[in-house]
């Protein structure tokens, strides 16, 4: 049975939810998996999604560079989180708002993946705490995610 992407994603989105695809605004064009951290990101008007990358060394080293918290940056590693195949950074000092629909489409033109596992929740309480922590992100993010 096919089920429609506007359905296997609006019925199935939640916080933690992750997702691999491309994205345009990243220099790469390899696809990054992205990670939902929204309280309720069914009704919200957008998403709010964190980034991962492989390249942890070089993520360390901006961030230094630049003097974010260290807790800005979360590892995660294939034990902690099985859908990664290798240990991971979720840069925490960028955020990526897109709606629904953008996801949808991406689903609709087999560009995007739907992971089935969704990010634990001590690594999700990291993950938002890092966004709350850093000084990158707009207070209204930040509002978002602490529920004011």
């Amino acid at each position: 049975m096919d089920i429609s992407p506007s359905i296997r994603i609006l019925a199935t989105i939640q916080t933690g939810s992750v997702y691999y695809f491309e994205e345009e605004e990243l220099v790469s064009n390899e696809p990054h998996f992205f990670v939902v951290i929204n309280k309720n990101p069914r009704t919200e008007e957008f998403l709010i999604l964190v980034c991962a990358s492989s390249q942890i060394e070089k993520r360390q080293q901006i961030a230094k560079r630049l003097g974010f918290a260290t807790e800005t940056q979360v590892i995660v590693t294939p034990s902690e989180y099985t859908v990664f195949s290798m240990d991971t950074i979720i840069d925490c000092n960028r955020v990526f708002e897109r709606t629904s629909q953008t996801l949808i489409e991406k689903l609709e033109q087999n560009k995007l993946k739907v992971c089935s596992d969704t990010m634990p929740d001590g690594i999700l309480k990291k993950l938002i705490k890092g966004v709350l922590t850093s000084n990158q992100i707009s207070e209204n993010i930040k509002k978002m995610l602490s529920g004011e």
